[in-house]
């Protein structure tokens, strides 16, 4: 088991929070861009429509 601190961390897109690895992650880690559901859904309404 490895502890808290050793796993892979990134900053979210929306709220600009670090936010670590997660398990249901694992195979999708690469394209992980928001820390939740609230900033996924936050982030598409504050980009601009092309």
């Amino acid at each position: 088991m490895r502890r808290k601190s050793e796993l892979a961390e990134k900053v979210c897109a929306a709220c600009g929070r670090p936010f670590t690895w997660r398990k249901k992650w694992a195979h999708v880690w690469d394209e992980v861009r928001y820390c939740s559901d609230r900033c996924r859904t936050e982030g598409r309404r504050a980009r601009p429509k092309d």
